[in-house]
């Protein structure tokens, strides 16, 4: 089969990333290599742009603005929450039809995934050539599949360099300091944090996931054990933790505090942002007087973990602007394939990586499991703390953190 000629669409959906931009102009950069791809379409704010037919000319851009962009965080044409229905998405089929498009880019996670396969069958079904690529992007680091996502690294820097300040704060100022990170699903970001310990008494000293049940009353054992052995503790808490039933304990915080029901965002899920920062302030409450410490503190890290323009994983950049690239490089394949692209962590002593295009249904099921958690080998027996070993799964992604100096006491 020869390939087709026409337009194409790029969008990008979901939280932004660091390096979300990256894998738009790796796109951009590299659909301008070939002759397939007449005009290509930048949507605002994804596939609500798409129906509202509102576009950037990509084609148009400056190489050096281009440049500027990729290394700016969030997304440069704006994302949407929206989660397209069948309805929804034939009304985007029908705007490619009438514009000629022949290839979709979307940039976001399982969602935009799910997406891509509706958009894709219903092509199929109007015997339209139409190729759609899902290119991956999460903080979440939960899609399946795929070794990890762009974007994971940064906020995983970001996450690792923040508790490195914290702790040695926490170590002047002893006490404990207790972080929310975010991650509904899967604690991969709150993990990350275990890439602070540099000494042997360096914080995290407590990591609580999603992927095991919290207990507030071992919860306080724990702290206290931690605060008699070194006079201090710090902790990192994902938003997502739940309790023994599978309840959202930041819901749980929401409902005692302003006694109200929880509200939802278009995906279904319980909006956690509302009850992340309460869960915060609950646990430090409950620390100080169950524990009997008087300096207990907490911050939620909130959206600064996915955009801060401080931090970022060279690593990370890099590979964002590879699956962009590849997503066009795998349009020119003459096999009428479409599909998500994952990176392959490759063999050998150093770490590389490769890609590959698998089903957007692989990354999109319909039945579960529907996202990737952190594996049962990287979490302590407890349940209370991340094992070092995570540190050879997300220390290549991170690349290079500060490296405090301290002073060696006599005597």
């Amino acid at each position: 089969m020869s390939v087709v000629r026409g337009n194409a669409v790029v969008g990008q959906a979901g939280g932004p990333t660091a390096v979300i931009n990256q894998s738009l102009v790796g796109i951009i950069e590299e659909s301008q290599k070939h002759s397939h791809i007449d005009r290509l379409l930048g949507a605002r704010h994804g596939v609500r742009g798409i129906i509202n037919e509102q576009f950037y000319d990509l084609n148009r851009q400056p190489t050096n603005m281009l440049e500027l962009v990729a290394k700016t965080p969030a997304a440069a044409l704006g994302a949407t929450r929206d989660k397209p229905d069948e309805a929804y998405c034939e009304q985007i089929f029908n705007v490619f039809r009438k514009l000629d498009v022949r290839y979709f880019f979307y940039i976001g996670g399982n969602d935009s995934a799910s997406t891509a396969a509706i958009i894709n069958r219903i092509s199929q079904d109007a015997k339209y050539e139409l190729r759609v690529f899902h290119v991956p992007k999460t903080i979440d680091n939960d899609l399946l599949v795929t070794d990890h996502c762009p974007g994971y690294g940064s906020a995983a820097k970001f996450v690792a360099s923040a508790f490195i300040g914290d702790d040695l704060d926490n170590r002047a100022l002893q006490g404990v300091k207790i972080n929310i990170i975010m991650g509904r699903n899967a604690g991969f970001l709150t993990a990350s944090s275990v890439l602070a310990r540099m000494r042997p008494d360096d914080g995290p000293h407590l990591v609580y996931l999603p992927e095991r049940a919290f207990d507030l009353d071992q919860f306080v054992r724990d702290v206290s054990a931690v605060y008699e052995q070194f006079g201090r503790c710090v902790v990192a808490v994902s938003e997502g933790i739940v309790d023994t039933q599978g309840k959202l304990w930041s819901q749980k915080v929401l409902e005692m505090v302003k006694q109200s029901a929880p509200t939802y965002d278009p995906h279904g899920n319980v909006e956690i942002s509302a009850g992340a920062g309460m869960l915060a302030d609950y646990l430090a409450s409950t620390v100080r007087s169950r524990c009997k410490i008087k300096r207990v503190r907490a911050d939620t890290f909130g959206y600064l973990q996915r955009s801060f323009p401080g931090v970022y994983s060279e690593v990370d950049a890099w590979e964002a602007r590879l699956v962009g690239q590849m997503a066009v490089s795998y349009s020119l394949q003459s096999e009428d394939r479409d599909g998500s692209v994952a990176l392959v962590r490759l063999p050998g002593t150093t770490y590389a990586v490769g890609t590959k295009l698998v089903g957007l249904k692989d990354v999109a099921p319909d039945s579960p499991p529907f996202t990737k958690v952190v594996p049962d080998e990287y979490i302590s027996k407890e349940g209370n703390n991340v094992l070092n070993t995570f540190r050879e799964y997300v220390g290549p992604l991170v690349g290079d953190l500060p490296k405090p100096g301290w002073l060696e006491q006599i005597g």
